[in-house]
């Protein structure tokens, strides 16, 4: 994992350019260099010539590249390099301003607000972190937003200018001008553009169990609202949408493709979620845990020899996450004590008794998953009807009672404990459940369903005369902290091999 305080002068450069001469992908997005002789800054796997030593200085996010007046390379691309992988305050921060927490009308106060800190205490942690204010990061955050539509859709430059987060066109052109030396115009690729759909990509590094992760979301899909589908040989991941612009609800339905060869994913999209695209591909990034650092992370697990194999078999495993936290919370509690199979008929039902109905092209996308404050407002007899017990039924509205009032969405810096600690205050939500939705919904690394059977099960010797115990699979598992959520999948995955 890396150093949580990292700055630019605290890059060594021998190291950087031994990277960088390598074009070794383990380090992307971890870094950039830029080049004196050219004003450019690129990515440490760019193609192209490398440079001397004495030309690059390393900097360890884009906007501190920028900061120092150089503009992004065109060949590598840096809005496309994935996303350095820390678990801070700083760093969670950072996604939330990459994800638009400072566009439009949002202000520092309101950001600080959210984040539990004094707009001094925020200016202050991420000057130290990143080298650069908060504003400069999201300057550079919109830039290279507006770079990726240029580049890979056909919007009108309005349409990308307040997609990217700025409040006018005049504003964006100015700054891109300023700052890259070039008009946006300049930028525009030729596209044949697709009635009423926006298609981005989005970069990972190298390997990506692409297949693996569609198994597993095809056995826990909720019917009607998302679907794994087919089109010739390719497989791809489907869905509705649904999203709150500025007191508007934006609907509809995305779907996401694997591109192996290139190492992205292509999401397609449409073109009504314009004003959204920044939180949306963010949700994604998420979801597919596209930030994810293979090579580090199988590094640390291969310690445990039963991980190792699992590893040899399924490298570049993620964690499956989810689109909506709502979602995943109530597919969890319905998946208490019955098999997967069982619960995703629940779900199914679920949708279909109280979700919307949604018209789509796609085959087995036909409903938006039930609000929260809806399924809040259910009785426990109605909620009945689709075959829980009634005491699940109870805690299948606590749950939509605890979303609607916030209660699913977490401060950057809050722990795993404390996280846990705060689900299991919900009624029906104990330790088990609480672990599952921070390892799938919370995204953190370290989630560890312990009293799961079947990780019990995975991790107990073939000679032993009994399985785990919750405790000893806990005690078995300490050291491979702080990646035991990847364990979890990995103990997983070994079911299906045995």
């Amino acid at each position: 994992m890396q150093n949580s305080d990292s700055t630019p002068a605290r890059l060594d450069h021998a190291s950087c350019y031994r990277a960088l001469c390598a074009k070794d992908s383990r380090f992307d997005g971890d870094f950039f260099v830029g080049v004196a002789s050219t004003g450019i800054y690129c990515r440490p796997v760019c193609r192209v010539k490398t440079p001397r030593a004495s030309s690059c200085t390393f900097y360890p996010n884009a906007s501190a590249a920028e900061a120092a007046g150089f503009r992004p390379c065109l060949r590598c691309r840096p809005e496309l390099a994935p996303y350095a992988l820390q678990q801070n305050l700083a760093y969670a921060i950072w996604q939330r301003i990459a994800a638009g927490a400072l566009n439009g009308s949002a202000t520092m106060q309101d950001l600080a607000q959210q984040v539990g800190l004094s707009t001094r205490q925020l200016q202050r942690l991420m000057q130290q972190h990143f080298g650069v204010a908060p504003i400069e990061l999201a300057q550079t955050a919109r830039l290279l937003f507006a770079k990726k539509l240029l580049q890979e859709t056909g919007m009108t430059m309005t349409e990308i200018a307040y997609a990217s987060g700025f409040g006018s066109v005049r504003r964006f052109n100015a700054l891109f001008s300023s700052r890259y030396g070039m008009a946006p115009g300049t930028l525009r690729r030729a596209r044949v553009a697709t009635a009423n759909l926006i298609t981005l990509r989005l970069a990972y590094r190298a390997p990506f169990a692409w297949d693996t992760m569609l198994d597993y979301l095809s056995l826990r899909a909720i019917g009607g609202v998302e679907a794994i589908q087919q089109s010739g040989k390719t497989r791809f991941y489907a869905r509705s949408v649904r999203f709150w612009h500025e007191g508007q609800l934006l609907e509809g339905w995305l779907k996401v493709t694997h591109l192996e060869r290139e190492q992205q994913l292509e999401i397609q999209i449409g073109n009504q979620f314009a004003p959204v695209l920044m939180p949306l591909m963010d949700k994604i990034r998420q979801q597919f845990d596209l930030d994810a650092n293979p090579a580090v992370i199988e590094e640390h697990l291969r310690s445990d020899a039963l991980l190792a194999g699992q590893i040899i078999r399924t490298p570049g495993l993620r964690v499956p996450g989810t689109f909506s936290h709502f979602e995943l919370a109530i597919r969890a509690v319905l998946g208490q004590q019955i098999s997967v199979a069982g619960a995703s008929t629940l779900a199914r039902r679920l949708v279909t008794q109280f979700g919307t109905p949604l018209g789509t092209p796609l085959a087995g996308v036909t409903h938006h998953f039930p609000d929260p404050k809806q399924l809040a407002q259910v009785s426990v007899e109605q909620m009945a009807q689709i075959g829980v017990p009634k005491t699940r039924a109870a805690a299948l509205i606590a749950v939509a009672q605890f979303a609607a009032q916030g209660g699913l969405e977490q401060k950057p810096g809050t722990s795993l404990e404390d996280a846990v600690s705060h689900l299991k205050t919900v009624r029906g939500i104990g330790e088990w459940t609480a672990q599952y939705i921070a390892l799938r919904a919370l995204r953190f690394p370290d989630a560890f369903p312990g009293g799961d059977l079947g990780l019990q099960k995975a991790a107990t010797p073939d000679n032993a005369a009994q399985r785990l115990t919750e405790t000893e699979l806990l005690t078995r598992t300490a050291d491979l902290s702080p990646w035991r959520c990847y364990a979890a999948l990995l103990l997983w995955q070994s079911l299906n091999h045995q």
